[in-house]
């Protein structure tokens, strides 16, 4: 009997919450083992900074334990400003040379100071017998940034294993789990950044973060109501009735909400303006943010593309004694970069 591939256990640490994932690789595809989330303090991560590492750190080992997780061999992903990812459009060289190549000629297309970043590349191989150069993603992370959060699992005796970047960790599960080519825009909205990542060909060609997330929304619900964090979540989840004050929120929601949608819109503009012959077909909307009463219609009127929230357990084995569906159905959206953390192997 072939033995079962290991798999790392996902961690995707965001500025509301620690999500955790864990998988196992079936014939056909995946069984979901684990998953659960915990809220963090307020301000302990502040764009993709770790500010208070040993409190994040307890957290995560509780997750750990409460979801009796063994599989020490973990992946996180990062956004924010320490991150930069850029498609750069190069003559085709052996994979030798283009590493020596980016070695040292990256530091004139990034904004950081060469020594104090960890450098990845990706070559796309978009060359073709008209055009001799190919694009390549190139990715680089502040190293203080990154070196927080190794130290702070392995002080919870965790083994990092993997260092991925938000968006590509999205654009691996949907492409696992979709099983379709399709030009598509992924857009993640968390609680205080949206990560908009467009795939076309089986390749992202356009991918960056936006400083904004739902976060905008529950503070101004709670500041216009006079109403806890707490409550002005739930009303903004649209799991509290609230006649009396519809049309003060309806203009919150439009306000924030018409914000995050020309972010959209704008990237969406770049790609088809590159891209004319290769039009989108669809939407995918995931994150917590994604959950906001309303959105995910008001995302497809005004941009034309039909929108879809993200569920990438549904087609995956679940043992529904230790997972309740419902629960699984309702905390999905904001599980899609832990679970594409969780699909990789551990042993690369």
């Amino acid at each position: 009997m072939a033995k079962k591939e290991t798999l790392i256990t996902g961690v995707d640490i965001g500025s509301h919450a620690v999500k955790v994932c864990q998988l196992q690789k079936t014939g056909k595809g995946y069984s979901l083992l684990a998953l659960g989330s915990a809220a963090l303090p307020p301000g302990s991560v502040e764009d993709g900074v770790l500010q208070d590492p040993e409190e994040v750190g307890q957290i995560v080992a509780a997750l750990f334990k409460n979801l009796k997780i063994k599989n020490n061999r973990v992946g996180i992903s990062i956004s924010g400003y320490s991150v930069i990812v850029k498609k750069i459009n190069l003559e085709v060289m052996s994979e030798e040379e283009l590493h020596e190549y980016i070695t040292s000629e990256a530091e004139q297309y990034i904004p950081f100071d060469i020594d104090e970043v960890y450098l990845d590349f990706e070559d796309l191989h978009t060359a073709t017998d008209e055009d001799d150069r190919t694009d390549v993603m190139l990715v680089a992370a502040k190293k203080d940034v990154i070196d927080d959060y190794l130290e702070m699992l392995q002080e919870q005796k965790l083994k990092p294993v993997l260092v991925d970047v938000d968006g590509f960790a999205l654009e691996n599960i949907w492409e696992t789990t979709s099983q379709q080519l399709e030009n598509v825009a992924l857009v993640d909205i968390g609680a205080s950044k949206m990560n908009i990542n467009i795939i076309a060909d089986g390749a992202s060609v356009l991918a960056r973060d936006i400083v904004v997330g739902s976060d905008q929304l529950t503070e101004q619900i709670a500041s216009s109501l006079g109403v806890e964090y707490e409550e002005a979540e739930k009303i903004k989840l649209g799991l509290v009735p609230v006649e009396e004050n519809r049309e003060e929120l309806e203009e919150i929601f439009t306000q924030t909400c018409t914000q995050w949608v020309l972010e959209i819109k704008k990237a969406i503009d770049l790609y088809v303006a590159n891209n004319p012959d290769q039009p989108l077909q669809r939407l995918v909307l995931s994150g917590g943010g994604s959950k906001v009463a309303g959105l995910k219609d008001f995302i497809a009127s005004e941009t034309g593309l039909e929108v879809i929230s993200f569920n990438p357990f549904q087609d995956m084995k679940v043992n529904e004694k230790k997972i309740d569906r419902a629960y699984l159905n309702a905390i999905a959206p904001e599980m899609a970069i832990a679970a594409g953390l969780a699909i990789r192997p551990a042993d690369f």
